[in-house]
């Protein structure tokens, strides 16, 4: 992407949301009476708010972090293209962001897309359907990184990477200006932290640079088993640089980013990282659709299962509390999942 980058401070997150707030949903806060009692213990009440990314375009927050980074870049530097590897959110994020930059600067701005061989035909379909010449690719990084610097040679299209850049954590850190301004206006419930899932962290970055100097405690959810990478690199003091992981949470089998983790290993800016079981994320998974009404895919049940079931946590609530009750914001990351999945993930009981 272009050398010329913002800062990564909340002034640049709220430059960021005025810039692509028209293009963007102001998506809508939820809350659950019953998952808050779950997720009060003891004699702490806990108000959890929870910010819908589920009902954004493409149907996860990555639109934001695409369209910021988009519109950041000029008219010549759009000439070519742009590119990335993602057999996800990403990927469809790129490609609808790139067809409506096409259509607000009055020329083509190809958009071509790396996924695996392996990747869901449906998400195949998505992101052909947004306008995506898709490149196939093997599974692992090394290929899929491989097979964009082929499609750089013979484009010269910009890379626009998943996650791990200053415009991307800006256009994801979005959604927590907006969840503050939500909580406190529609609620009366002023935050007093956010949750929000982690993979390679650029939202769980951005969140915290929009809440740096609020006041709003920020922490992070990843799943235990494989992908807790943040969880460890806190411990040991450095960042782990690969996953290997088959977590049903399949967003977040990333490994933290560069740019990321320097943001999220800063105390001043995470408070902390915690982690749950398989088990209690298909557990929060099934509270959230059975008692919210909402389809959520089972990366964005992390956090609400760590505030469910993590003790640790729990715990840090409780301080947190002094007393008062505890307004808990929760990032709802994205729905992209199908029916065939979720019937896989929970499996017939005879």
């Amino acid at each position: 992407m272009s050398s010329v980058q913002l800062p990564l401070t909340r002034e640049s997150v709220l430059e960021a949301h005025a810039l692509i707030k028209s293009r963007i949903h102001r998506t809508p806060v939820l809350t659950s009476t019953t998952l808050s009692k779950l997720a009060s213990p003891g004699d702490t009440n806990v108000n959890l708010l929870f910010k819908c990314e589920n009902l954004q375009k493409i149907g996860a927050f990555k639109i934001r972090g695409a369209t910021h980074a988009l519109a950041r870049l000029t008219d010549e530097e759009l000439q070519k293209g742009v590119v990335t590897h993602s057999s996800g959110n990403h990927a469809q994020a790129l490609a609808l962001a790139a067809r409506e930059a096409s259509a607000a600067r009055g020329f083509n701005i190809p958009c071509y897309i790396v996924m695996p061989r392996i990747s869901t035909p449906s998400k195949i379909a998505a992101a052909e359907g947004y306008g995506a010449q898709v490149v196939f690719s093997g599974s692992t990084s090394a290929e899929r990184e491989a097979e964009v610097r082929v499609v750089q040679e013979r484009t010269g299209a910009l890379l626009v990477p998943p996650y791990d850049h200053a415009h991307i954590v800006l256009g994801q850190g979005t959604m927590a200006i907006e969840l503050a301004e939500q909580a406190t206006e529609d609620f009366g419930m002023p935050l007093d932290a956010i949750i929000a899932p982690c993979g390679g962290g650029g939202m769980l970055a951005g969140v915290a640079v929009a809440c740096n100097g609020t006041g709003v405690r920020v922490f992070g959810a990843e799943p235990r088993e494989g992908a807790d990478d943040a969880w460890r690199g806190l411990r040991d003091g450095q960042r782990v640089d690969s996953v290997k992981s088959l977590t049903i949470a399949d967003g977040l089998r990333t490994p933290v980013g560069l740019v990321n983790w320097g943001i999220i290993s800063d105390k001043s800016y995470v408070s902390g990282v915690y982690t749950v079981s398989e088990e209690e994320i298909k557990l929060a998974m099934k509270l959230v659709v059975e008692r919210m009404k909402i389809l959520i895919e089972p990366s964005s049940a992390v956090p609400v299962a760590v505030a469910l079931y993590n003790e640790e946590f729990r715990e840090e609530i409780r301080n947190l509390a002094r007393g008062k009750d505890v307004n808990l914001g929760i990032i709802i990351s994205g729905g992209n999942t199908t029916i065939d999945k979720i019937i896989e993930l929970f499996g017939a009981k005879n």
